[in-house]
């Protein structure tokens, strides 16, 4: 009970019995436990309440009892180890590991589960062996946390490390970016903690006082804010460490979570639900059932996502309300062009075309300036629109949008603190106050809507023949690559997804070349037009696993790029799935452009990603707003029809030259033939 055992400590403690044995009221016992310590006689019917299994049948009196999987005597040794670790007499331990083989065992069976012990079973069943329930009770306890409270796909790359990167880049970009430039990826210093809910990270006493307020807050959330506040209270000590070596610096992330006692419990949840209550709420309902309960297909994966998500209904209701003490209050900036914004817009928000970034790069910087300036006065103000936290808007509609990403990943690189988009844009804001557009929206004219009226803003963009007289693609204003040359070379996470949303869906006007087509105007005396299809999916558009780069040759950049038959190279960027670049190489040899993917973990080296033989490039085309953007198309023609059978994407500086040299040695080649 409660430290210093005076008479109001016996009260409560009767009070505490009481609820337990007959309301069985999980509110009620929020209510009663708050201040007080769980007593050791009662944890185990606290902890049934909390996770709502008390009466539940006995699951396990349809088990056979046999222990037959191929993975048994993986299972037996993780369950001695986890029982070891428990501290118990010899023969008291054997048995708990017997128990715990036989309920893991059952698990798997009876949800057709393969066992690996990268998946945490034993690590989060082992404290409830420790309760003194009977086994029924136990695999109840048991499941229920798995369920409700461990998420989903605690693997390398899996979701839940996405998310957290998310919230540790939106309340410390600094340190998230500091980390990533480290190769330092949140799977690597968290995942032992994420699958156990830091069973293995902390000693047994600490653990249960976390697990207490885990289960009596009931909030599955909350351990990616425990985990937060771990990393950001040792942002100064890993900051200083910048000259350490990797290994260094994941063994002291690692070591955090050992450093806790049982008395700073109350402070260290305090404080992660201090930062739940300073991040948007909308990530939740997003993302629950990717990570939580029932699998559902979503297509808003994690995974995919630039910066923290926030729905517009959240966006509007904070920004309305009339309370002092909100956590989170949104300083939206709309990020549409000048007339759609014109048309209709909240009444708070700061208008930056995302536009100006490419086609006018000292506007925008200007622009930025003022946000900043803006934002701080209102805050100052204390004005309706004085928010810290940045929610960026766009039109709703995936074409534009990509521009609208473009500019969210230029703050985060200025590593801008609270940075998160409006989900669906202002289509999906519109259809929200549909009931109220007069007073929602400001300024909402009907006939120049983008949403009333579509077709006022259908999207006509001009694609150019440079055979034709037009620009040159060297000198189109705002190159791609002199705008994100930073970020492309800080090799941050970050940066690595701006590819993802600089491709287009439009479709361009090509032009190819064919093997037969010896005399064709195609690739003479004309510069390539370039254009993006985000529908093709086809060729190396996806990172290959460790498994498959294992089987891939590794070669030495600088040897394979003076071979005697190089023509010439071209450092580069390459897409490659969910719009991630990787530093590659074009190789360009008398017949064979080969493709070199660098690989990370060894300067100077690279994987051959690809071999194409020239006369299988069939198309290379880009637009004229990103002319160094390029696609490779390869395939097949008969002079007169074009079969695509691989696409590849690239952003390469000096993209002009780069294609003049790959199109005359295209077209020497044919006239060889």
């Amino acid at each position: 009970m409660a430290e210093g055992g005076g008479i109001d400590d016996v009260g409560w403690h009767t009070d505490l019995v009481l609820a337990l044995s007959k309301q069985k009221d999980i509110d009620r016992l929020r209510e009663l436990c708050k201040g007080h310590k769980i007593p050791a006689e009662n944890r185990a019917d606290v902890w049934k309440v909390c996770l709502n299994v008390v009466g539940k049948p006995d699951a396990l009196s349809s088990w056979d009892g046999l222990l037959d999987l191929h993975q048994q005597d993986t299972i037996r040794d993780d369950c001695r180890l986890r029982a070891a670790n428990l501290q118990l007499p010899e023969d008291e331990a054997e048995e708990v590991a017997r128990d715990m083989e036989g309920i893991i065992t059952f698990y798997c069976k009876s949800r057709n589960e393969k066992y690996h012990p990268t998946s945490g079973l034993a690590e989060v069943l082992a404290p409830f062996m420790m309760l003194e329930l009977p086994m029924n009770d136990v695999y109840n306890c048991f499941y229920a946390m798995l369920y409700k409270y461990i998420p989903r796909d605690c693997i390398q790359d899996g979701k839940p490390f996405h998310l957290f990167r998310l919230l540790l880049q939106y309340h410390d970009p600094e340190l998230c970016c500091f980390l990533e430039s480290k190769k330092l990826w949140p799977e690597m210093y968290c995942q032992t903690w994420l699958r156990s809910l830091f069973m293995v990270a902390c000693e047994t006493n600490v653990l249960r006082a976390i697990w207490d307020v885990y289960l009596l807050k009931a909030d599955p959330f909350l351990v990616f804010f425990l985990m937060l506040v771990m990393v950001i209270n040792g942002r100064d000590m890993l900051l200083e460490m910048e000259h350490e070596d990797k290994r260094e610096l994941l063994d002291t992330i690692s070591s955090i979570p050992s450093q806790l006692e049982e008395d700073d419990i109350e402070d260290f949840c305090s404080l992660a639900e201090y930062y739940a209550s300073r991040t948007p709420q909308s990530f939740r309902k997003e993302y629950y059932n990717q990570l939580f309960g029932i699998k559902t297909i979503n297509s808003n994966s994690v995974s995919q996502a630039l910066c923290l998500p926030v729905s517009v209904s959240e966006l509007v209701e904070v920004n309305q309300s009339s309370k002092k003490d909100v956590g989170v209050r949104f300083f939206v900036v709309d990020c549409r062009p000048a007339d759609q914004y014109n048309s209709g817009h909240l009444p708070t928000a700061f208008h930056l075309d995302a536009n100006l970034m490419l086609q006018a790069p000292s506007e925008f910087a200007t622009a930025a300036n003022a946000l900043f300036a803006t934002q701080q006065q209102s805050i100052e103000a204390g004005s309706a629109a004085s928010g810290e936290h940045l929610c960026f808007i766009g039109s709703g509609r995936e074409e534009e949008d990509q521009y609208v990403h473009m500019v969210i990943a230029n703050f985060l690189q200025k590593k801008s603190k609270y940075v998160s988009i409006a989900r669906g844009g202002y289509q999906a804001l519109h259809e929200l106050l549909s009931d109220n557009l007069s007073t929602g929206l400001a300024d909402h004219t009907p006939n120049t809507c983008i949403v009333c009226t579509p077709e006022a803003f259908s999207e006509d963009e001009s694609y150019h023949e440079l055979s034709r007289g037009e620009q040159s693609p060297s000198d189109s204003r705002g190159s791609l690559v002199s705008m994100l040359s930073s970020a492309i070379k800080s090799g941050t996470h970050v940066k690595q997804k701006i590819g993802q949303y600089i491709a287009e869906s439009h479709q361009p006007v090509e032009r190819h070349v064919s093997e037969k087509d010896r005399q064709s105007k195609l690739y003479r005396n004309v510069q390539p037009v370039f254009s993006i299809e985000d529908e093709d999916e086809e060729g190396d558009n996806g990172s290959a696993s460790s498994e498959e780069e294992t089987r891939k040759e590794a070669v030495n950049i600088d040897t394979w790029l003076h071979r005697k038959d190089a023509v010439a190279s071209f450092k580069c960027h390459q897409i490659i799935k969910h719009g991630f670049l990787t530093p590659s190489h074009i190789l360009l040899t008398d017949v064979q452009m080969f493709i070199l993917r660098e690989i990370p973990k060894k300067d100077g080296w690279a994987y051959i990603q690809n071999r194409h033989h020239l006369t299988s490039v069939v198309k290379i085309t880009s637009k004229r707003r990103h002319p160094d953007l390029i696609t490779f198309k390869y395939g097949t023609s008969d002079g007169e029809t074009i079969e695509v059978n691989e696409t590849e994407r690239y952003i390469i500086p000096n993209a002009k030259k780069a294609t003049q040299k790959i199109k005359d040695r295209i077209l020497k080649l044919v006239d060889e033939s």
